[in-house]
């Protein structure tokens, strides 16, 4: 059973965030085994063209290699599945027509308009055809749900077939309501908790993020149902550590 297959299924999966663009991070995060690694282009510094390098060096590690782009277009869409991504997630889908659109940014004529190009995904021409089957079989498609709007059209969102599963964002999610990051006020929560209600009733995968580098807050969202987790990402990871083992020497010798 392929990843994406995993996903639908609703089986548990469970990536990180990669926004440090150098080998040695993708790595080291392999070491964690992760079962997909996504590398962030709309709040990171990586660019197009560190892309293939590092979704090579990721599924060198025999993990799956997503990309988050920067916005639901057509051009960027194209370009990171060209790269060879395994899947993309997509920022801010609010509307049906917006998650059709991006289906329709994945996909070929006459399922989509996406354009036809020969780079790494084709091997560089002589595997268009197998990489037709994978389109088909194996991309993965992830719309994030982060905007208010989108929790009140989620249902005709999730209505989408081609759509693999969702992602709530609770930081724009709560920006959206005039409340930016502020996750204890009733309305956010009534907020995430209407997206997991709808997410269950249609029977469909729910995602999250979870910044922390404490597994126990992404442990907290699988005993809720969610099924498709980011745990933390690169420099949480690099950045708790430090701070924490530094805590204590100093605390130790009152320095």
């Amino acid at each position: 059973m392929n990843l994406k297959q995993k996903i639908r299924n609703k089986e548990l999966t469970i990536g990180s965030w990669l926004t440090i663009p150098h080998q040695a991070v993708v790595e080291i995060m392999a070491t964690a085994q992760f079962d997909w690694i996504t590398i962030d282009i709309e709040h990171s510094a990586v660019d197009i063209e560190s892309i293939m390098n590092i979704v090579g060096h990721i599924q060198a590690a025999g993990i799956k290699a997503l990309i988050r782009v920067y916005d639901n277009d057509e051009i960027i869409i194209k370009r990171v599945l060209d790269a060879g991504a395994d899947g993309i997630i997509v920022p801010m889908i609010k509307s049906k027509k917006e998650a059709e659109e991006l289906v329709s940014n994945v996909y070929y004529p006459p399922k989509g308009r996406r354009g036809v190009g020969l780079s790494r995904a084709q091997q560089y021409g002589i595997g268009f055809e197998d990489y037709q089957k994978k389109l088909e079989e194996e991309i993965i498609i992830i719309a994030q749900i982060e905007h208010i709007d989108a929790i009140n059209n989620l249902e005709e969102i999730l209505e989408v077939e081609e759509i693999d599963a969702t992602l709530i964002g609770p930081y724009d999610l709560s920006a959206s309501m005039g409340k930016p990051g502020k996750f204890h006020l009733p309305e956010v929560k009534k907020a995430v908790h209407r997206y997991d209600e709808i997410c269950k009733t249609k029977g469909k995968p729910m995602g999250a993020h979870v910044i922390s580098s404490d597994s126990s807050e992404t442990q907290e969202k699988i005993d809720l149902g969610y099924t498709f987790l980011a745990f933390s990402l690169d420099f949480f990871f690099l950045g708790d550590k430090a701070r924490e083992e530094m805590g204590k020497l100093k605390k130790e010798n009152k320095i």
